[in-house]
């Protein structure tokens, strides 16, 4: 069963990372041409081919020079370098974290509210879908520069940016799974007198977790962006924004895609990790497995 479902995965990376590489010949194709060129040198096709998926400053890089330079700035160096990708990735992992408990607590905690005051949901819940209209990018600059009068530690403005895409997320699930419960199940525990308290705790929480969880997986990717986002404006010299920003400044894309490629192995982690911890916490609860 395990082996069958991994086939069709297999299948559409393989197809995916040929795409890549046929992308990565067609853009670098013309700028090794012009090289070569300026260089008085008349390459064959098999060379050309060759060229274009080794060349130093690649319009796109191709999937194995991303791998080598992952390679190159992880193992191949010791943690505390400021080359590493694993210190740069720890520097944005816990900004994203910071900012990730502080939005995931405020959603739920407004999820709560709502649910349990009308008045809320009429007055409150327009007001949490407009905050998400306000570009980050725009945003982030505007924070920062606030926060920076203020002594704060260095992670605050960055966790600020990541809780302000986590709670969104968290909070519209959280209310539709606070909401889901049927009303034979809520009529039930009236007829027994529970208070609010104990159908929140009996009833309503058991039954957002899913709700959450999903929440949760949608934030935590978030969170990684925000963070990321915030270390571009303030020019930044340590996390994966600043190996962007570095990239960027210098010409190096294969350095940027390196940085996006650990970006991505830090979120699908991150999402890998609520994903288990919501089968154990369901398993507790008595799921089937």
């Amino acid at each position: 069963m395990r082996a069958s479902a991994a086939l069709p995965v297999a299948v559409v990376t393989l197809g995916l990372v040929a795409l890549w590489y046929l992308a990565a010949i067609g853009l670098n194709w013309q700028v090794v041409a012009d090289t070569q060129a300026r260089a008085g040198a008349a390459p064959d096709f098999g060379e050309m081919l060759s060229l274009t998926l080794s060349f130093n400053r690649p319009l796109l890089p191709a999937p194995h020079q991303i791998l080598v330079e992952l390679w190159n700035t992880t193992a191949a160096l010791p943690i505390t370098s400021r080359r590493s990708l694993v210190h740069h990735a720890g520097i944005t992992l816990s900004a994203a974290l910071t900012g990730f408990a502080m939005g995931a607590s405020l959603g739920i905690l407004l999820a709560i509210a709502i649910v349990h005051l009308r008045a809320l949901e009429r007055s409150l819940m327009p007001w949490i879908i407009a905050s998400q209209a306000i570009p980050v990018l725009a945003l982030a600059p505007i924070v920062i520069v606030a926060l920076g009068r203020f002594d704060l530690p260095d992670v605050m403005p960055k966790a600020i940016i990541s809780a302000y895409l986590c709670f969104f997320p968290v909070t519209i699930s959280m209310v539709k799974g606070l909401a889901a419960p049927d009303r034979l199940s809520l009529d039930l525990l009236r007829t027994y007198s529970a208070s609010r308290a104990q159908v929140f705790w009996a009833l309503r929480l058991p039954t957002s977790l899913p709700f959450l969880f999903a929440g949760l997986k949608v934030a935590v990717a978030a969170s990684i962006v925000g963070a990321i986002v915030a270390e571009l404006p303030t020019g930044a010299q340590a996390g994966l924004g600043a190996r962007l920003l570095a990239g960027s400044y210098f010409g190096q894309t294969i350095q940027i895609w390196s940085a996006l490629t650990a970006a991505a192995i830090v979120s699908a982690s991150l999402v890998g990790l609520l994903g288990v911890t919501e089968r154990l916490v369901a398993r507790r609860l008595g799921a089937r497995p």
